[in-house]
């Protein structure tokens, strides 16, 4: 996490807050349509986790998880992996929305390794 460049910080965190809005904005509409909201939730609160762990790292910021709470993000967020990586192969290279695929990736790689660096201390 020390050599992460100041540039994949900042665009890291804005792929976080991005997909937070993207996933309240779903819950909304899922929420109106009185449809499960489940899996919706634990991702929101997944992402908002792992936002929260960067911010920790980077910038010191408290955080009020527990070890249980991080473990769960941990595994969400792994999980979003596959269809990730399914939409970005189906993706045209050199597109804005391979863009935001390779830098939602990359920022939850990161979120993943600054919860794991936190769980160990």
């Amino acid at each position: 996490m020390l050599n992460v460049s100041n540039v994949d910080k900042l665009e890291s965190i804005k792929s976080l807050q991005s997909t937070i809005s993207k996933l309240e904005n779903a819950l909304s509409q899922m929420t109106q349509k009185g449809v499960n909201t489940t899996l919706v939730k634990k991702r929101l609160k997944a992402v908002c986790i792992g936002l929260a762990m960067l911010e920790n790292v980077w910038n010191q910021s408290p955080h009020y998880y527990t070890k249980e709470d991080l473990s769960e993000a941990h595994n969400v967020l792994t999980g979003l992996f596959p269809s990730i990586e399914k939409i970005y192969v189906k993706s045209k290279i050199g597109s804005p929305q391979r863009t935001l695929l390779e830098r939602r990736i990359k920022a939850l790689e990161l979120a993943i390794q600054a919860i794991d660096d936190i769980s160990n201390k």
